[in-house]
């Protein structure tokens, strides 16, 4: 730290600790931490107040498409500052919203119709799940009192009271249990972990059958079925076996059920193609959207949805079929200039197309850590990667999780200017989809270095 910086960073980390609360954080062990005050950023690295420079390894929380300072989508955003920075879609609308609505229903599967905005992939999966309840009580030949939802074992879906009810989290359900409502879940089909006594294949028939059987046998009670297509990405990166997608869509068709796709994480190409549910054909009722679709520059989300769901919510006023939700920043005109920014870029730069190339390069240059005595899984799908980290690669053992292998990684990886962020146990690469292959080759250089350090010394 220069002598200069350093009363400045002193000054900011004190007012950081007093005031700030952090996400997702234990914060009497963060505050002892000294976590990077970030200041500044140019293309796929951050820099903190010290001008210290980390390469992003996490695309800024799994959002970040383009890099950082991008001048196409500075410029569409100081463009629409000139006009209005912000107005309300309650009672009027916008350019921009109207524009991103058209431009999102052209891209996305054939049948969404329909945008509603929010702010966050959370509310995205709470107006999802909000939209499917009150459709069932209004739909033609309805009411129908639908009150369950169905969701995939070890489900994140976000950490509003709606989405941590359809998610699998066990940590959030025992603190807020009493707010949650009830849902019904099936086995996640990840290969990873199965039953003693099971074959890999066995237990994807297995998870096959659960699905059946739990849509079945609740036809009559499910609003709908919610799930994160291709790869659960808070479970710890889980890559779900091919097939199982377009097996939950076709059950879900014959029984009438909705299906919710909640392609936060996973949309804007990070699975290569620009959203996974392309890959298995899939066309869901519900698409949920956040995260990538401004580039990472600002907060805003999206539900996409049918005609036939939107018709349930038509009529007069005095009926009441409206849809009784929304926010203050709802369809925000920067954020929307900016995701259209974001959407021109992934076709003039071929985003996909780079995601695809870099998906290979993450896989050879990841191919040592199958052989590491500590790593039990390298999970790939595009460009999210899980690299699980274990006391016993043969048995499965986990650390103890008082020793926070997986923080340790990350506070490893951070002394060699490379910002990474687990999932307890398991270690997470998300370079942003347009990352160059040289800056992927180095993530992963030094990802493995952190993680030689971090197993070596708990041995």
């Amino acid at each position: 730290m220069s002598e200069t910086n350093a009363p400045r960073e002193d000054h900011l980390r004190d007012l950081d600790n007093a005031h700030v609360w952090h996400p997702f954080a234990p914060m009497s062990a963060y505050r002892e931490e000294e976590a990077p005050i970030i200041e500044r950023a140019e293309g796929f690295h951050l820099f903190d107040v010290d001008g210290r420079r980390y390469l992003d390894g996490i695309s800024s929380l799994w959002c970040n498409v383009h890099g950082h300072r991008v001048p196409e989508i500075d410029a569409a955003v100081r463009e629409q500052l000139d006009r209005v920075g912000h107005t309300t879609l309650l009672g009027l609308s916008s350019v921009p919203s109207i524009e991103l609505a058209k431009r999102l229903v052209d891209i996305t599967p054939a049948g969404l119709n329909k945008v509603f905005y929010s702010d966050s992939g959370a509310t995205s999966v709470e107006a999802a799940l909000k939209m499917a309840y009150q459709y069932h009580r209004q739909k033609p030949g309805g009411p129908e009192e639908r009150d369950l939802f169905a969701t995939v074992s070890g489900a994140y879906h976000g950490d509003t009271i709606g989405s941590v009810s359809v998610g699998s989290i066990q940590l959030f359900h025992r603190v807020y249990g009493k707010l949650l409502f009830e849902t019904v879940s099936v086995p996640s089909p990840s290969g990873f972990r199965f039953p003693d006594g099971m074959t890999q294949d066995e237990y994807h028939t297995h998870c096959l059958d659960e699905v059946e059987r739990v849509v079945v046998k609740h036809a009559d009670r499910l609003a709908a079925f919610v799930i994160e297509p291709l790869v659960q990405g808070a479970a710890g990166i889980l890559v779900h076996e091919p097939g199982y997608l377009s097996r939950v869509r076709e059950l879900t068709s014959e029984h009438g059920i909705p299906l919710i796709a909640d392609e936060v994480a996973v949309g804007f190409g990070r699975t290569g193609t620009m959203f996974s549910c392309e890959q298995e054909d899939v066309q869901p009722d519900i698409l949920c959207l956040g995260k990538g679709i401004t580039g990472g520059y600002l907060p805003l989300a999206a539900t996409l949805t049918t005609d036939e769901i939107f018709d349930a919510f038509l009529g007069d006023p005095s009926e009441g079929r409206t849809f009784f939700h929304g926010h203050t920043y709802t369809g925000n005109p920067l954020g929307c200039a900016a995701a259209l920014a974001s959407l021109e870029l992934f076709e003039q730069n071929d985003v996909v197309g780079n995601v695809r190339e870099n998906a290979e390069t993450l896989s050879r240059q990841l191919k040592p850590l199958e052989s590491h005595s500590h790593v039990a899984d390298v999970r790939q799908k595009g460009m999210m990667v899980g690299i699980e980290l274990v006391q016993d690669r043969d048995t499965h053992e986990s650390f103890k999780p008082e020793l926070r292998m997986g923080h340790q990684v990350t506070i490893a990886a951070r002394k060699r200017n490379l910002i990474l962020r687990p999932l307890g146990d398991v270690i997470v690469l998300m370079p942003a989809p347009a990352m160059p292959g040289e800056l992927v080759r180095e993530l992963c250089r030094v990802a493995i270095e952190a993680i030689d350090e971090v197993t070596a010394a708990a041995n």
